[in-house]
């Protein structure tokens, strides 16, 4: 595994006391941007699809030293994920930028009624460590699509993975139009001060409630992409090598540091022994048979730091001291930040790792042997950002959807979610505020103008204006009867 320390990152150029003069500067561009036609944003856009694939490697290294992610994770899970999603702007764009005809009401006969998509401005988007080249620049993709100008600020924990985005980006955009800023909590606070027209925030719900503060001082909309307790549910239908298969795929890519991961089991009682069998049997198929195999593998990478190493063994201690066992795993290397891949049963409800959001690779299976049991379940923690059922009941699909909620659900499959550019992804309360990619990205970044022009005619309106006398009330009367 790469070094982090091998590999020299330049000091960050950013400020808190500079801050001001950056947003200053993209400000004043903001009006020139406002008026660029779909060519000129798709033009924008292929520029980035074709420099992350130009860099490639510059991004697989950084993110080797940050956390010794895998090469394929970073082809899929950064690199691909974003150029999906500005091509699907590029085919997209002349339609999103068209007015929306609505309809109108009989009253307002000789009316035209169009809603117009029109950049909010100047953008701040701030992006977390565990997928920093995709959450950074996927809202990007939006908010180019939509005719703004941002400042992107990624996290200072993946700093190798920060100082390429600041150099790509710094060859690829004029400085005026998109600004990569660096720096830590300090820089962060300087810029959620700032008068933007809008924040994209991707992280944690504490400092998600910290972002809709300091923007809630100027008004400023906020999309909060934030995480949650995910769940998995697993019936006794389900096939059980699928669905070990996919929520190993969706848990452990990544070390677990993904925000729709999935966070813990729900499994009907008399295939709990089963489904973790076959847990164990993938883990040792991914990552290898033995802990010194699994320790050693490639395809594996470390947590992102100290403190949430120690976070995660103490999540780990808690749980076995409340009783939960070790079923799979529980190999951790401080001085690589390695936890292995690790399965958890009889683990009490009232343990730390089921109170939290976990975000690393230790997987909690909880037996149920009722339905209403496993939604209870769901239904006492705050709503999940994903939830993921196993089953081939659809009647056990239904009563999920209805009586559960969450951002997104996946019936018999993994994370595929969060890569279809026609879903929306979001959560609900404490798992996040508002949409984002694909159209929903180029909305979630414009201003949504409605427009109303007089095409002809205006003599039955007239028919309401002051004085009121006795037309005017039979007019009114009608109106409220058939109108």
């Amino acid at each position: 595994m790469s070094d982090a320390s091998s590999t020299a990152v330049p000091d960050a150029p950013a400020s808190s006391d500079n801050i001001e003069s950056v947003v200053t500067r993209l400000r004043r561009r903001a009006p020139s941007v406002r008026q660029t036609p779909a060519a000129r944003r798709k033009a924008k856009l292929q520029r980035l699809v074709d420099a992350l694939l130009a860099h490639r490697d510059t991004f697989v290294e950084a993110l080797q030293a940050d956390f010794s992610k895998a090469p394929v994770e970073v082809d899929l899970t950064e690199i691909k994920a974003v150029t999906k999603e500005a091509e699907h702007a590029i085919a997209n764009l002349d339609e999103w930028m068209s007015p929306d005809r609505v309809s109108s009401p009989l009253l307002f006969t000789g009316t035209r009624s169009e809603i117009h998509y029109e950049p909010k401005g100047v953008v701040l988007i701030m992006s977390p460590w565990n997928y920093p080249v995709n959450l950074t620049l996927g809202p990007l993709v939006g908010a180019i699509a939509a005719g703004n100008c941002a400042v992107l600020k990624p996290s200072e924990h993946t700093p190798h993975t920060a100082a390429a985005l600041q150099n790509v980006l710094g060859d690829l955009f004029d400085e005026r139009e998109v600004t990569v800023v660096r720096g830590g909590p300090d820089v962060a606070q300087a810029l959620t001060a700032q008068p933007f027209d809008h924040i994209y925030f991707t992280g944690s719900p504490a400092i998600g409630r910290l972002v809709m503060k300091a923007a809630a001082e100027h008004l400023t909309s906020v999309t909060l992409e934030l995480g949650g307790k995910s769940p998995a549910v697993v019936d006794g239908t389900a096939d059980l090598s699928r669905a070990a298969g996919r929520i190993a795929w969706s848990k452990f890519t990544n070390a677990g540091q993904t925000c729709i991961a999935p966070d813990y089991v729900l499994v009907e009682t008399r295939i709990h022994d089963a489904l973790v069998d076959q847990l164990r049997d993938t883990i040792h198929r991914f990552y290898g048979s033995t802990p010194d195999a699994q320790q050693t593998s490639q395809d594996y990478a470390r947590l992102v730091h100290r403190d949430h190493y120690d976070k995660i063994r103490t999540l780990l201690a808690d749980a076995q001291d409340r009783g939960a066992t070790v079923a799979i795993g529980g190999q951790h290397n401080a001085e690589t930040n390695y936890v292995s891949p690790t399965v958890l049963t009889e683990v009490p409800l009232s343990a730390q790792i089921m109170q939290e959001e976990i975000f690393g690779p230790l997987l909690p299976i909880i037996a149920y042997d009722t339905v209403d049991e496993a939604i209870q379940i769901i239904n006492d923690r705050p709503p999940p950002l994903s939830l993921y059922a196993f089953t081939d009941r659809d009647a056990t699909v239904d009563t999920l959807l209805n009586r559960t909620t969450a951002g997104s659900t996946c019936v018999n499959e993994g994370f595929l979610h969060f890569i279809n550019p026609n879903l929306p992804f979001g959560g609900k309360g404490e798992s996040g505020i508002g949409r984002g990619h694909g159209v929903r990205s180029f909305r979630e970044f414009s201003n949504e103008r409605s427009v109303l022009r007089r095409t002809y005619g205006s003599d039955l309106l007239r028919t309401l204006y002051p004085p009121y006398g006795r037309l005017t009330s039979r007019v009114a009367d009608w109106v409220l009867r058939y109108v």
